[in-house]
């Protein structure tokens, strides 16, 4: 675990004090067991862990470009042997629900009684999208989160026992231990969002040469998302010290690494410290560090990379986190100070509105700063786009919870229309 907060990791005051308050309201951590092995040939412990869950078929789960461009299935081969009962290249980004039913029969095939996920975001979704519709009864269409018009949505319970899965990454991604898993529908090109706590993984493989296998781009990607999770958790009121440490340790690895992607692009210290903060940030939502700080980021958000396959998904927050921030400054001034505390750049005399927007505009220099797109237009969104990517975002589950509600499409028209 990160180190509890001390007084000099605290965010500081307009007045250059230090702010020791830390909450002292009650609150509630739920763990959930999981293994991580990161460094050489941490790929070698996958057999230790698949034979821990007593797993014997398994399916090894990866897109084509790892099958095909990559050593890194017959790595896995090399590591589980005979445990290996099949592989699923057909992997797709995004996880579209025709491929993951494609990967629910090559399950079925080999009778896997557990599944192996190489790679990054897509295929670590596209696992837990086998394991849950292999299992289930019912469609995706039928199991995933329902909007009622003029309700709250809804998750639907999925009770059935999972297959375990097992990961080794190749991108720094936020997806790897989280209990969400959204799908693409293929006919209408909406997110289908399916929750189920039991699709965590058993154990992450960080393998030093498995995550120089993805390009800096990919890497970079990746970890976009995660600076604005981060981002977002910081902003809130009330956060525990749990949390509080574990967000401060993420922000500081992902300040620190990030310009190290492109500078040193074949050290595997700095993917793996890229890890290790999407870990921590998860975790930290699990300590209870979510909330509605950017909730209309995230649903812009999927709405643009859903759109826009050739919008990756870190493209689509690095586009969209700095106008999110300055829809939501007047609703959450206080919380984008601090944010603006944390990341030390609120200058002396500013008010909280000030550091608020300059928060705002560090976020945007500093994805300028990586090659990542700023503006819609870098990702081919054309005026007609941003129309689309609206209407879209307004059935997300992350809009219902941003900090400043949503009036109606226009106010999502409108953010769009900053960064044409």
């Amino acid at each position: 675990m990160a180190p509890l907060v001390t007084a000099a990791a605290l965010p500081r005051d307009h007045a250059g004090q230090e702010n020791k308050t830390v909450t002292t309201d009650s609150f509630r951590f739920v763990g959930y067991p999981v293994r991580v092995h990161a460094g050489t040939d941490a790929i070698s412990r996958l057999a230790d862990e698949v034979d821990r869950l007593r797993a014997r078929r398994i399916l090894v789960v990866c897109g084509k470009s790892v099958a095909t461009k990559t050593n890194l299935v017959d790595r896995v081969k090399d590591a589980l042997g005979e445990r290996v009962a099949g592989v699923f290249s057909g992997g797709k980004t995004g996880s579209p629900v025709t491929s993951v039913m494609e990967g629910v029969a090559a399950a079925r095939d080999v009778d896997a009684d557990g599944i192996v996920a190489v790679g990054g975001g897509s295929a670590v979704v596209t696992a837990r999208g086998i394991t849950i519709l292999l299992a289930e009864k019912g469609t995706a269409q039928e199991l995933c989160t329902q909007y009622p018009a003029g309700k709250p949505p809804v998750s639907p319970r999925l009770m059935a026992p999972k297959i375990p899965n097992f990961i080794v990454l190749t991108t720094a991604t936020t997806a790897v231990t989280r209990a969400g898993t959204a799908l693409i529908d293929p006919e209408s090109g909406h997110r289908l969002e399916l929750f189920d706590p039991k699709t965590r993984p058993a154990a992450v493989i960080w393998d030093d040469q498995a995550l120089l296998t993805a390009s800096p781009w990919l890497c970079l990607n990746a970890s976009a998302s995660c600076f604005t999770g981060v981002a977002g958790a910081l902003q809130r009121t009330g956060l525990n010290p749990l949390a509080e440490s574990d967000l401060l340790e993420a922000l500081r690895l992902l300040k620190h690494n990030l310009p190290l992607v492109n500078s040193n692009p074949e050290d595997p210290e700095v993917r793996i410290n890229l890890c290790a903060a999407a870990f921590l940030y998860n975790r930290a939502t699990d300590a209870g560090a979510g909330g509605s700080a950017l909730g209309v980021v995230t649903a812009l958000a999927h709405s643009l990379d859903t759109r826009y396959p050739e919008c990756g998904h870190g493209d689509a927050y690095s586009i969209l986190t700095a106008p999110g921030m300055r829809f939501n400054l007047e609703a959450n001034t206080a919380g984008q100070a601090r944010f603006a505390d944390a990341m030390g750049v609120r200058v002396q005399g500013m008010d909280d509105t000030q550091a608020a927007a300059t928060a705002a505009d560090a976020i945007e220099e500093m994805f300028k700063s990586l090659d990542l797109p700023v503006r819609l237009g870098q990702v081919g969104v054309t005026e007609d786009g941003i129309d689309l990517i609206a209407e879209d975002a307004m059935t997300d589950f992350g809009l219902h919870r941003n900090v400043r509600e949503i009036r109606n499409v226009d106010d999502l028209k409108g953010i769009l229309a900053t960064v044409k």
